[in-house]
């Protein structure tokens, strides 16, 4: 089959899948963020020669435990935080020379608050206090994809100056901040006709949330596997990767995103 075709196909199915689920139920989206978990865990375990047979079942039985407790503000303020900890320190290893790996107990915590943590808070930003509102996920979703595609368009039209060369060469500053406008208009226009929210700053917030740290954790990602001297996380979508490729921007976002939803809780 030609390289092209199978990377639609597969993206199609992916992005069929990713809305149905979400759409349908918080059950549906729990199950199926809990395969992707434990897809993601096993690669990253691959990645970062961790243990799976132990990690697995541990990350199993978090996310079982965990994924319906948004309500709970003490657990959900313990979740965010550790994950946002987590995340602090990936954007100094990200910026910094180091390329040897972690240790082993840093590898775990990793596993933790980059892997396990943020594939359980992402039911708990579709899970708010009126109920399961399914259109605030989605428009995340659409607000990392946009991001994704016009820093792509962006970038390969006008791009002249490299943004992270010794990461990843493709992407460029014009390509981030053409990413970050159309973001912000794509929040816009959700807010207004999709959601239909009044409050329209938190939407611009969360658009600048998105392209920010959804471009950071794409770099992440792609370091990790610099490091490791791979090219894709795993084998498991064709023509795209494995499901940390495909969600490493996701998983990276959504730390930040409840950590905005916590201070707006908090200040209220």
């Amino acid at each position: 089959m030609n390289e092209t075709l199978k990377r639609a196909l597969s993206g199609a199915v992916y992005i069929i899948l990713l809305l149905g689920c979400i759409s349908y139920s918080k059950e549906s989206l729990a199950i199926l963020f809990g395969i992707f978990m434990l897809i993601a865990v096993y690669e990253f375990c691959k990645i970062a020669q961790l243990n799976y047979y132990f990690s697995i079942p541990i990350a199993a039985v978090s996310y079982y435990f965990l994924w319906n407790k948004s309500q709970e503000i003490n657990i959900k303020t313990i979740l965010v935080s550790i994950a946002i900890i987590i995340s602090v320190k990936l954007l100094f290893y990200l910026f910094s020379l180091q390329k040897t790996t972690f240790k082993i107990v840093t590898r775990y915590l990793l596993l933790i608050g980059y892997i396990i943590i943020p594939f359980i808070i992402t039911n708990y930003v579709a899970l708010g206090k009126k109920g399961y509102n399914p259109k605030i996920l989605i428009s995340i979703l659409i607000l990392i994809w946009a991001n994704d595609t016009f820093a792509y368009l962006v970038g390969k039209n006008i791009g002249r100056n490299k943004l992270f060369p010794s990461v990843s060469p493709k992407k460029t500053i014009e390509g981030f901040i053409g990413g970050l406008v159309f973001t912000i208009i794509s929040s816009i226009l959700l807010s207004k006709f999709y959601i239909e929210s009044k409050i329209l700053y938190i939407w611009i917030v969360i658009a600048i949330i998105v392209s920010i740290f959804s471009t950071l954790g794409d770099l992440i990602q792609s370091k990790f596997k610099r490091v490791a001297g791979v090219k894709d996380s795993g084998k498991i979508m064709p023509g795209h990767g494995g499901i940390l490729d495909r969600l490493d921007s996701i998983i990276f976002v959504i730390p930040f995103i409840n950590l905005f939803y916590l201070i707006l809780y908090y200040v209220s």
